[in-house]
């Protein structure tokens, strides 16, 4: 039997008896499928707005500019608000459509909220496909963003938490020895996806009579169908049936993830955290609170840094950035390939390494590569283009291009890409799990869209600056990670406060009494490992409560 291992704040070892069943492999891979149409819309896009047959049937202004400027300016030509509206506003839907699945889901149960947002993800699909003017387009992109935001939102862990996602279900489902790399599935369908829209991109492309572009946004619906059918029969997590009321189910899905009998620690620690929760009436304003500021500053900050490494900038528009810098339109659909290539196999290296090497190492690591990429691709065009935007590449020269800008996505695809998603959604205690993971979606949303419409608007301001913009802003993040992020690889979710205590930032803003619940725990359970280091002040309420910590088989 395969032991369930971490080491805890104070030095000492913990083990959680289990392994992982092909059940939790099943159920988790089912449940990533969600990637996927998230990955589809982010590469859909970018290729069709670089079609000229796209530009010409609904943003012929931006064609007729493309095709003045060949030769001058690299920079502005495809610099217009509307062709960024129909990008970006996606997004923005998405995070609108998240507040109200959580009232749908509350009211109506979770199947019926997944079943509507895979409706409006059908219907704005077919609009797109058929799309004859703008309106159409962006109508279109309205309802995907609706799908998302409710398809996206509502794998969630119970019917009264909606806002727990699939990022937060792998999280709880997973082993904590394996933790990393279940989650990472959900990064790894997204660029399953992304991949999948580059290729048909590039297919539909040689389309004769120029509607391929129709062709690729009709099959939005295929990743829809999928992951709708699928979540649908996923069953609720321990923690969430806990939650609810359901001990017994609880106790019985808790045996079959981990493939033992032997759940008594894990199953007493669950408790505890749901005893815990019960006493949170306003999670919104508990989240505010002292106590949760490592964590509360975690989940605002990684999205949003996430955002700002410039990735989305380069999986949106790959085709219209390699046309800028000297691609045909086929040349550029092939090389958003290439990078979509690059993107899927370098996010196997987190699979394989999150829970070994751990998230520090890896997010340090990225950090460095994509800095040193963003640099070097800034210069590259900076040379050939200067701040006239004037200027042609040689094959030569582009493939350069081409190559340290793969070589940044590789950076991203073992780093940040899956990292962002996963340490964002295993360091809440469950009390405010479902709020963190609110905040998590909607920051990422909001500058998901601010990212999208802008970026034109800078790569014609900024000219060849824009990689340095995003460069700063990655040497900021990677320092940030140094000095306050925390190793959160092994650690049992329901106790990573024992993380945050031992931080030496972040360890003065934790209470002793987080702490000392888990060592009660412990001691109920006589188990309790005399290497912790934080003092043990049992609370009055579980003092009184302790008979319910010790489950009964």
């Amino acid at each position: 039997m395969a032991v369930i291992g971490f080491v805890n704040a104070g030095g000492g070892a913990k083990e959680y008896p289990g392994k992982m069943t092909a059940f939790v492999f099943l159920i988790c891979l089912m449940a990533a499928t969600g990637g996927l149409i998230l990955g589809y819309d982010i590469g859909i896009s970018g290729g069709v707005t670089s079609m000229d047959s796209f530009l010409i049937k609904f943003f012929p202004a931006v064609y007729h500019k493309e095709e003045e400027d060949k030769g001058t300016n690299q920079y502005c030509k495809f610099d217009s608000q509307l062709l960024t509206t129909f990008t970006s506003s996606l997004y923005l839907a998405a995070l609108i459509a998240s507040f109200f699945a959580s009232t749908v889901t509350r009211v109506l149960g979770r199947k019926w909220s997944m079943l509507g947002g895979g409706v409006a993800f059908l219907v704005g699909s077919a609009i797109n496909g058929a799309a004859d003017n703008v309106a159409m387009l962006i109508i279109g992109r309205i309802l995907l963003g609706v799908g998302v935001g409710f398809a996206g939102q509502n794998i969630c862990l119970n019917n009264n938490s909606p806002s727990q996602s699939v990022p937060v279900y792998l999280s709880e489902m997973a082993p904590a020895r394996v933790r990393g790399m279940l989650n990472i599935g959900f990064q790894l369908m997204i660029t399953i996806g992304i991949l999948t829209a580059n290729l048909i991109n590039y297919g539909t492309s040689k389309i004769k009579g120029g509607w391929g572009w129709r062709v690729s946004l009709a099959l939005a619906g295929v990743p829809a169908i999928v992951f709708t059918a699928g979540a649908l029969i996923l069953p609720d997590t321990p923690n969430s049936l806990l939650e609810r009321g359901h001990d017994q189910q609880a106790r019985a899905m808790l045996r079959r993830i981990r493939g033992t009998d032997d759940i008594h620690e894990e199953y007493a620690h669950l408790i505890a955290a749901r005893e815990e929760s019960k006493k949170v009436k306003h999670p919104w304003r508990t989240i505010l609170r002292r106590r949760h500021r490592p964590q509360l500053t975690m989940v605002i900050l990684i999205p949003f840094f996430q955002q700002l490494t410039g990735i989305n900038v380069i999986m949106f528009y790959a085709p219209v950035l390699f046309k800028t810098v000297g691609y045909d339109s086929d040349a550029s659909l092939m090389s958003a390939v290439i990078t979509g290539l690059v993107n899927f196999f370098a996010t196997f290296v987190s699979i394989f390494t999150v829970d070994r090497l751990g998230r520090r190492v890896l997010f340090l690591q990225g950090g460095v590569q994509m800095l040193a990429c963003q640099i070097a691709v800034g210069t590259l065009i900076a040379i050939k283009f200067g701040t006239s935007g004037e200027g042609h590449l040689s094959h030569d020269y582009a493939a350069t291009v081409v190559a340290f800008i793969c070589i940044y996505v590789a950076g991203f695809a073992w780093s940040w890409g899956p990292l962002g998603v996963l340490v964002a959604s295993e360091i809440f205690p469950l009390e405010i799990r479902s709020v963190g993971q609110s905040i998590n979606v909607s920051v990422s949303m909001i500058f998901t869209f601010i990212i999208a419409q802008i970026f034109l608007i800078l790569l014609c301001h900024l000219k060849f600056g824009i990689f340095y913009f995003f460069g700063g802003w990655v040497l900021i993040m990677t320092v940030f990670v140094a000095f306050l992020l925390p190793e959160t690889k092994g650690v049992p979710i329901e106790e990573m406060a024992l993380v945050w205590k031992s931080h030496w930032f972040w360890g003065g803003f934790i209470s002793d009494e987080q702490i000392s619940v888990l060592h009660m725990v412990d001691r109920i359970n006589g188990t309790h490992n005399s290497n912790h280091e934080c003092p043990v002040n049992f609370p009055p309420s579980l003092t009184k409560s302790s008979k319910i910590l010790k489950p009964t088989m």
